[in-house]
C-alpha cells in the first residue's frame, strides 16, 4: 500500500525541499504541507511555499490552522521547523553534522565558530531533541568569509537531496534504517536572544567578522552600542593590526574616508556599512573621531 508524507516546513530550506519533490513529480505522495511563519526574518518563504502548494494542488495549511485530526499522514517530516511536534513517524532535518551542534541556531553557531564543514542531518524524532537515530547526513566544505544567506543557500541544496532520497524510499515502501548517534561526540548549541547578537570587542577581529556575517540577512544583524544608541552591523572588514601600547577594545584608532577602524582584542576591524537599529538610518558619515564602540 502506498505511503504518504506530511510536511511541516518554513524558510528557504523548506521551500527548496518541496520544490525538489514537485520537480521530480513526487508531489502526489505529499499528504499535506503545514507552513510556519517567522516575522523575525526578512523573508520566511511562507508565501513562496503557499504559492508552490497551490500550483501543484497540494493540500496545505498554516501552523495556526493545523489540527492533527484533520491533517494526517503515514510519515511526517519537519524542515526548518521551530516548534515541538508530538507525532508518530516523525523525521526531523537539522542544520548540523550531528551529534555536534544539537539544539538551537546550529548554523549560526557553526559559522561564528568558523567550522570548515557544514551539513544537514535527517533523524528520527525522540523525546530528547536531536538525539534520535540518524537516517541520512550530507556534508559540504566551506571557506570564509561566508555570510549566513550564502550558507543557507548551500545547505538548502543538501536538504533537497536528503528529502528526495527519503521520500523515494518511503513511497517505494523501502526501510529507513537509522544509525545510533555517538554520545561521546555530542555538543550543543543554545537558543539565542537579543543580547547574543551584541559584539564583544575583546575577541579577535576575525571572530567578530564571522559573527557579523553569521547574523546578517535574513536575520537582524550583529549589534553594538555607540553613544547609548544601538547600531546594526551589515559589513565589516578585517584590517592589519598595529602595535597599540594602551590597547582598549572598542575604541576608534583610525578614521579613513569617514569609516572607523575599531580596536579589537586582537586585530582591527573596519566598519563599512551599519545603521541605527531603531531608525534604519546609516551611521555614516561619522562626525567625531573619539568614539567608543561597546
Amino acid at each position: 500500500m502506498a505511503k504518504n508524507i506530511g510536511f511541516f516546513v518554513m524558510t528557504e530550506k523548506g521551500y527548496q525541499s518541496i520544490l525538489a519533490l514537485c520537480n521530480e513529480n513526487l508531489h502526489a505522495g505529499i499528504s499535506f504541507v503545514c507552513i510556519g511563519t517567522d516575522k523575525g526574518i526578512d523573508n520566511d518563504f511562507s508565501t513562496e511555499i503557499q504559492l508552490l502548494c497551490e500550483k501543484y494542488a497540494i493540500q496545505y495549511c498554516f501552523r495556526k490552522d493545523y489540527t492533527a485530526d484533520e491533517y494526517k499522514a503515514d510519515y511526517n517530516m519537519a524542515i526548518s521547523w521551530r516548534w515541538m511536534l508530538d507525532l508518530q513517524g516523525l523525521i526531523v532535518l537539522h542544520d548540523s553534522v550531528l551529534p555536534r551542534y544539537r539544539g538551537f541556531a546550529p548554523l549560526v553557531s557553526a559559522l561564528i565558530n568558523g567550522e570548515r564543514e557544514l551539513g544537514v542531518t535527517a533523524l528520527f524524532a525522540t523525546d530528547e531533541y536531536d538525539k534520535g537515530a540518524i537516517i541520512d547526513q550530507k556534508i559540504i566544505q566551506v571557506s570564509y568569509p561566508l555570510k549566513i544567506a550564502e550558507a543557507i543557500r548551500k545547505i538548502a541544496s543538501l536538504y533537497a537531496i536528503i528529502v528526495l532520497d527519503i521520500v523515494k524510499k518511503i513511497l517505494s515502501n523501502s526501510d529507513l534504517p537509522g544509525t545510533i548517534q555517538d554520545e561521546s561526540r555530542a555538543t550543543y548549541s543554545l537558543w539565542l536572544d537579543e543580547q547574543d547578537y551584541f559584539i564583544d570587542w575583546h575577541t579577535t577581529a576575525q571572530a567578530i567578522k564571522r559573527k557579523v556575517d553569521a547574523c546578517g540577512a535574513p536575520y537582524n544583524c550583529a549589534k553594538c552600542m555607540v553613544e547609548s544608541k544601538s547600531i546594526s552591523l551589515v559589513e565589516v572588514e578585517v584590517s592589519d593590526d598595529v602595535v597599540i601600547e594602551n590597547r582598549k577594545p572598542g575604541k576608534v584608532i583610525f578614521m579613513k574616508d569617514g569609516k572607523p577602524y575599531i580596536v579589537c582584542g586582537s586585530g582591527i576591524l573596519k566598519i563599512t556599512e551599519a545603521y541605527y537599529t531603531d531608525t534604519g538610518k546609516s551611521i555614516f558619515p561619522l562626525n567625531k573621531f573619539r568614539i567608543q564602540f561597546s
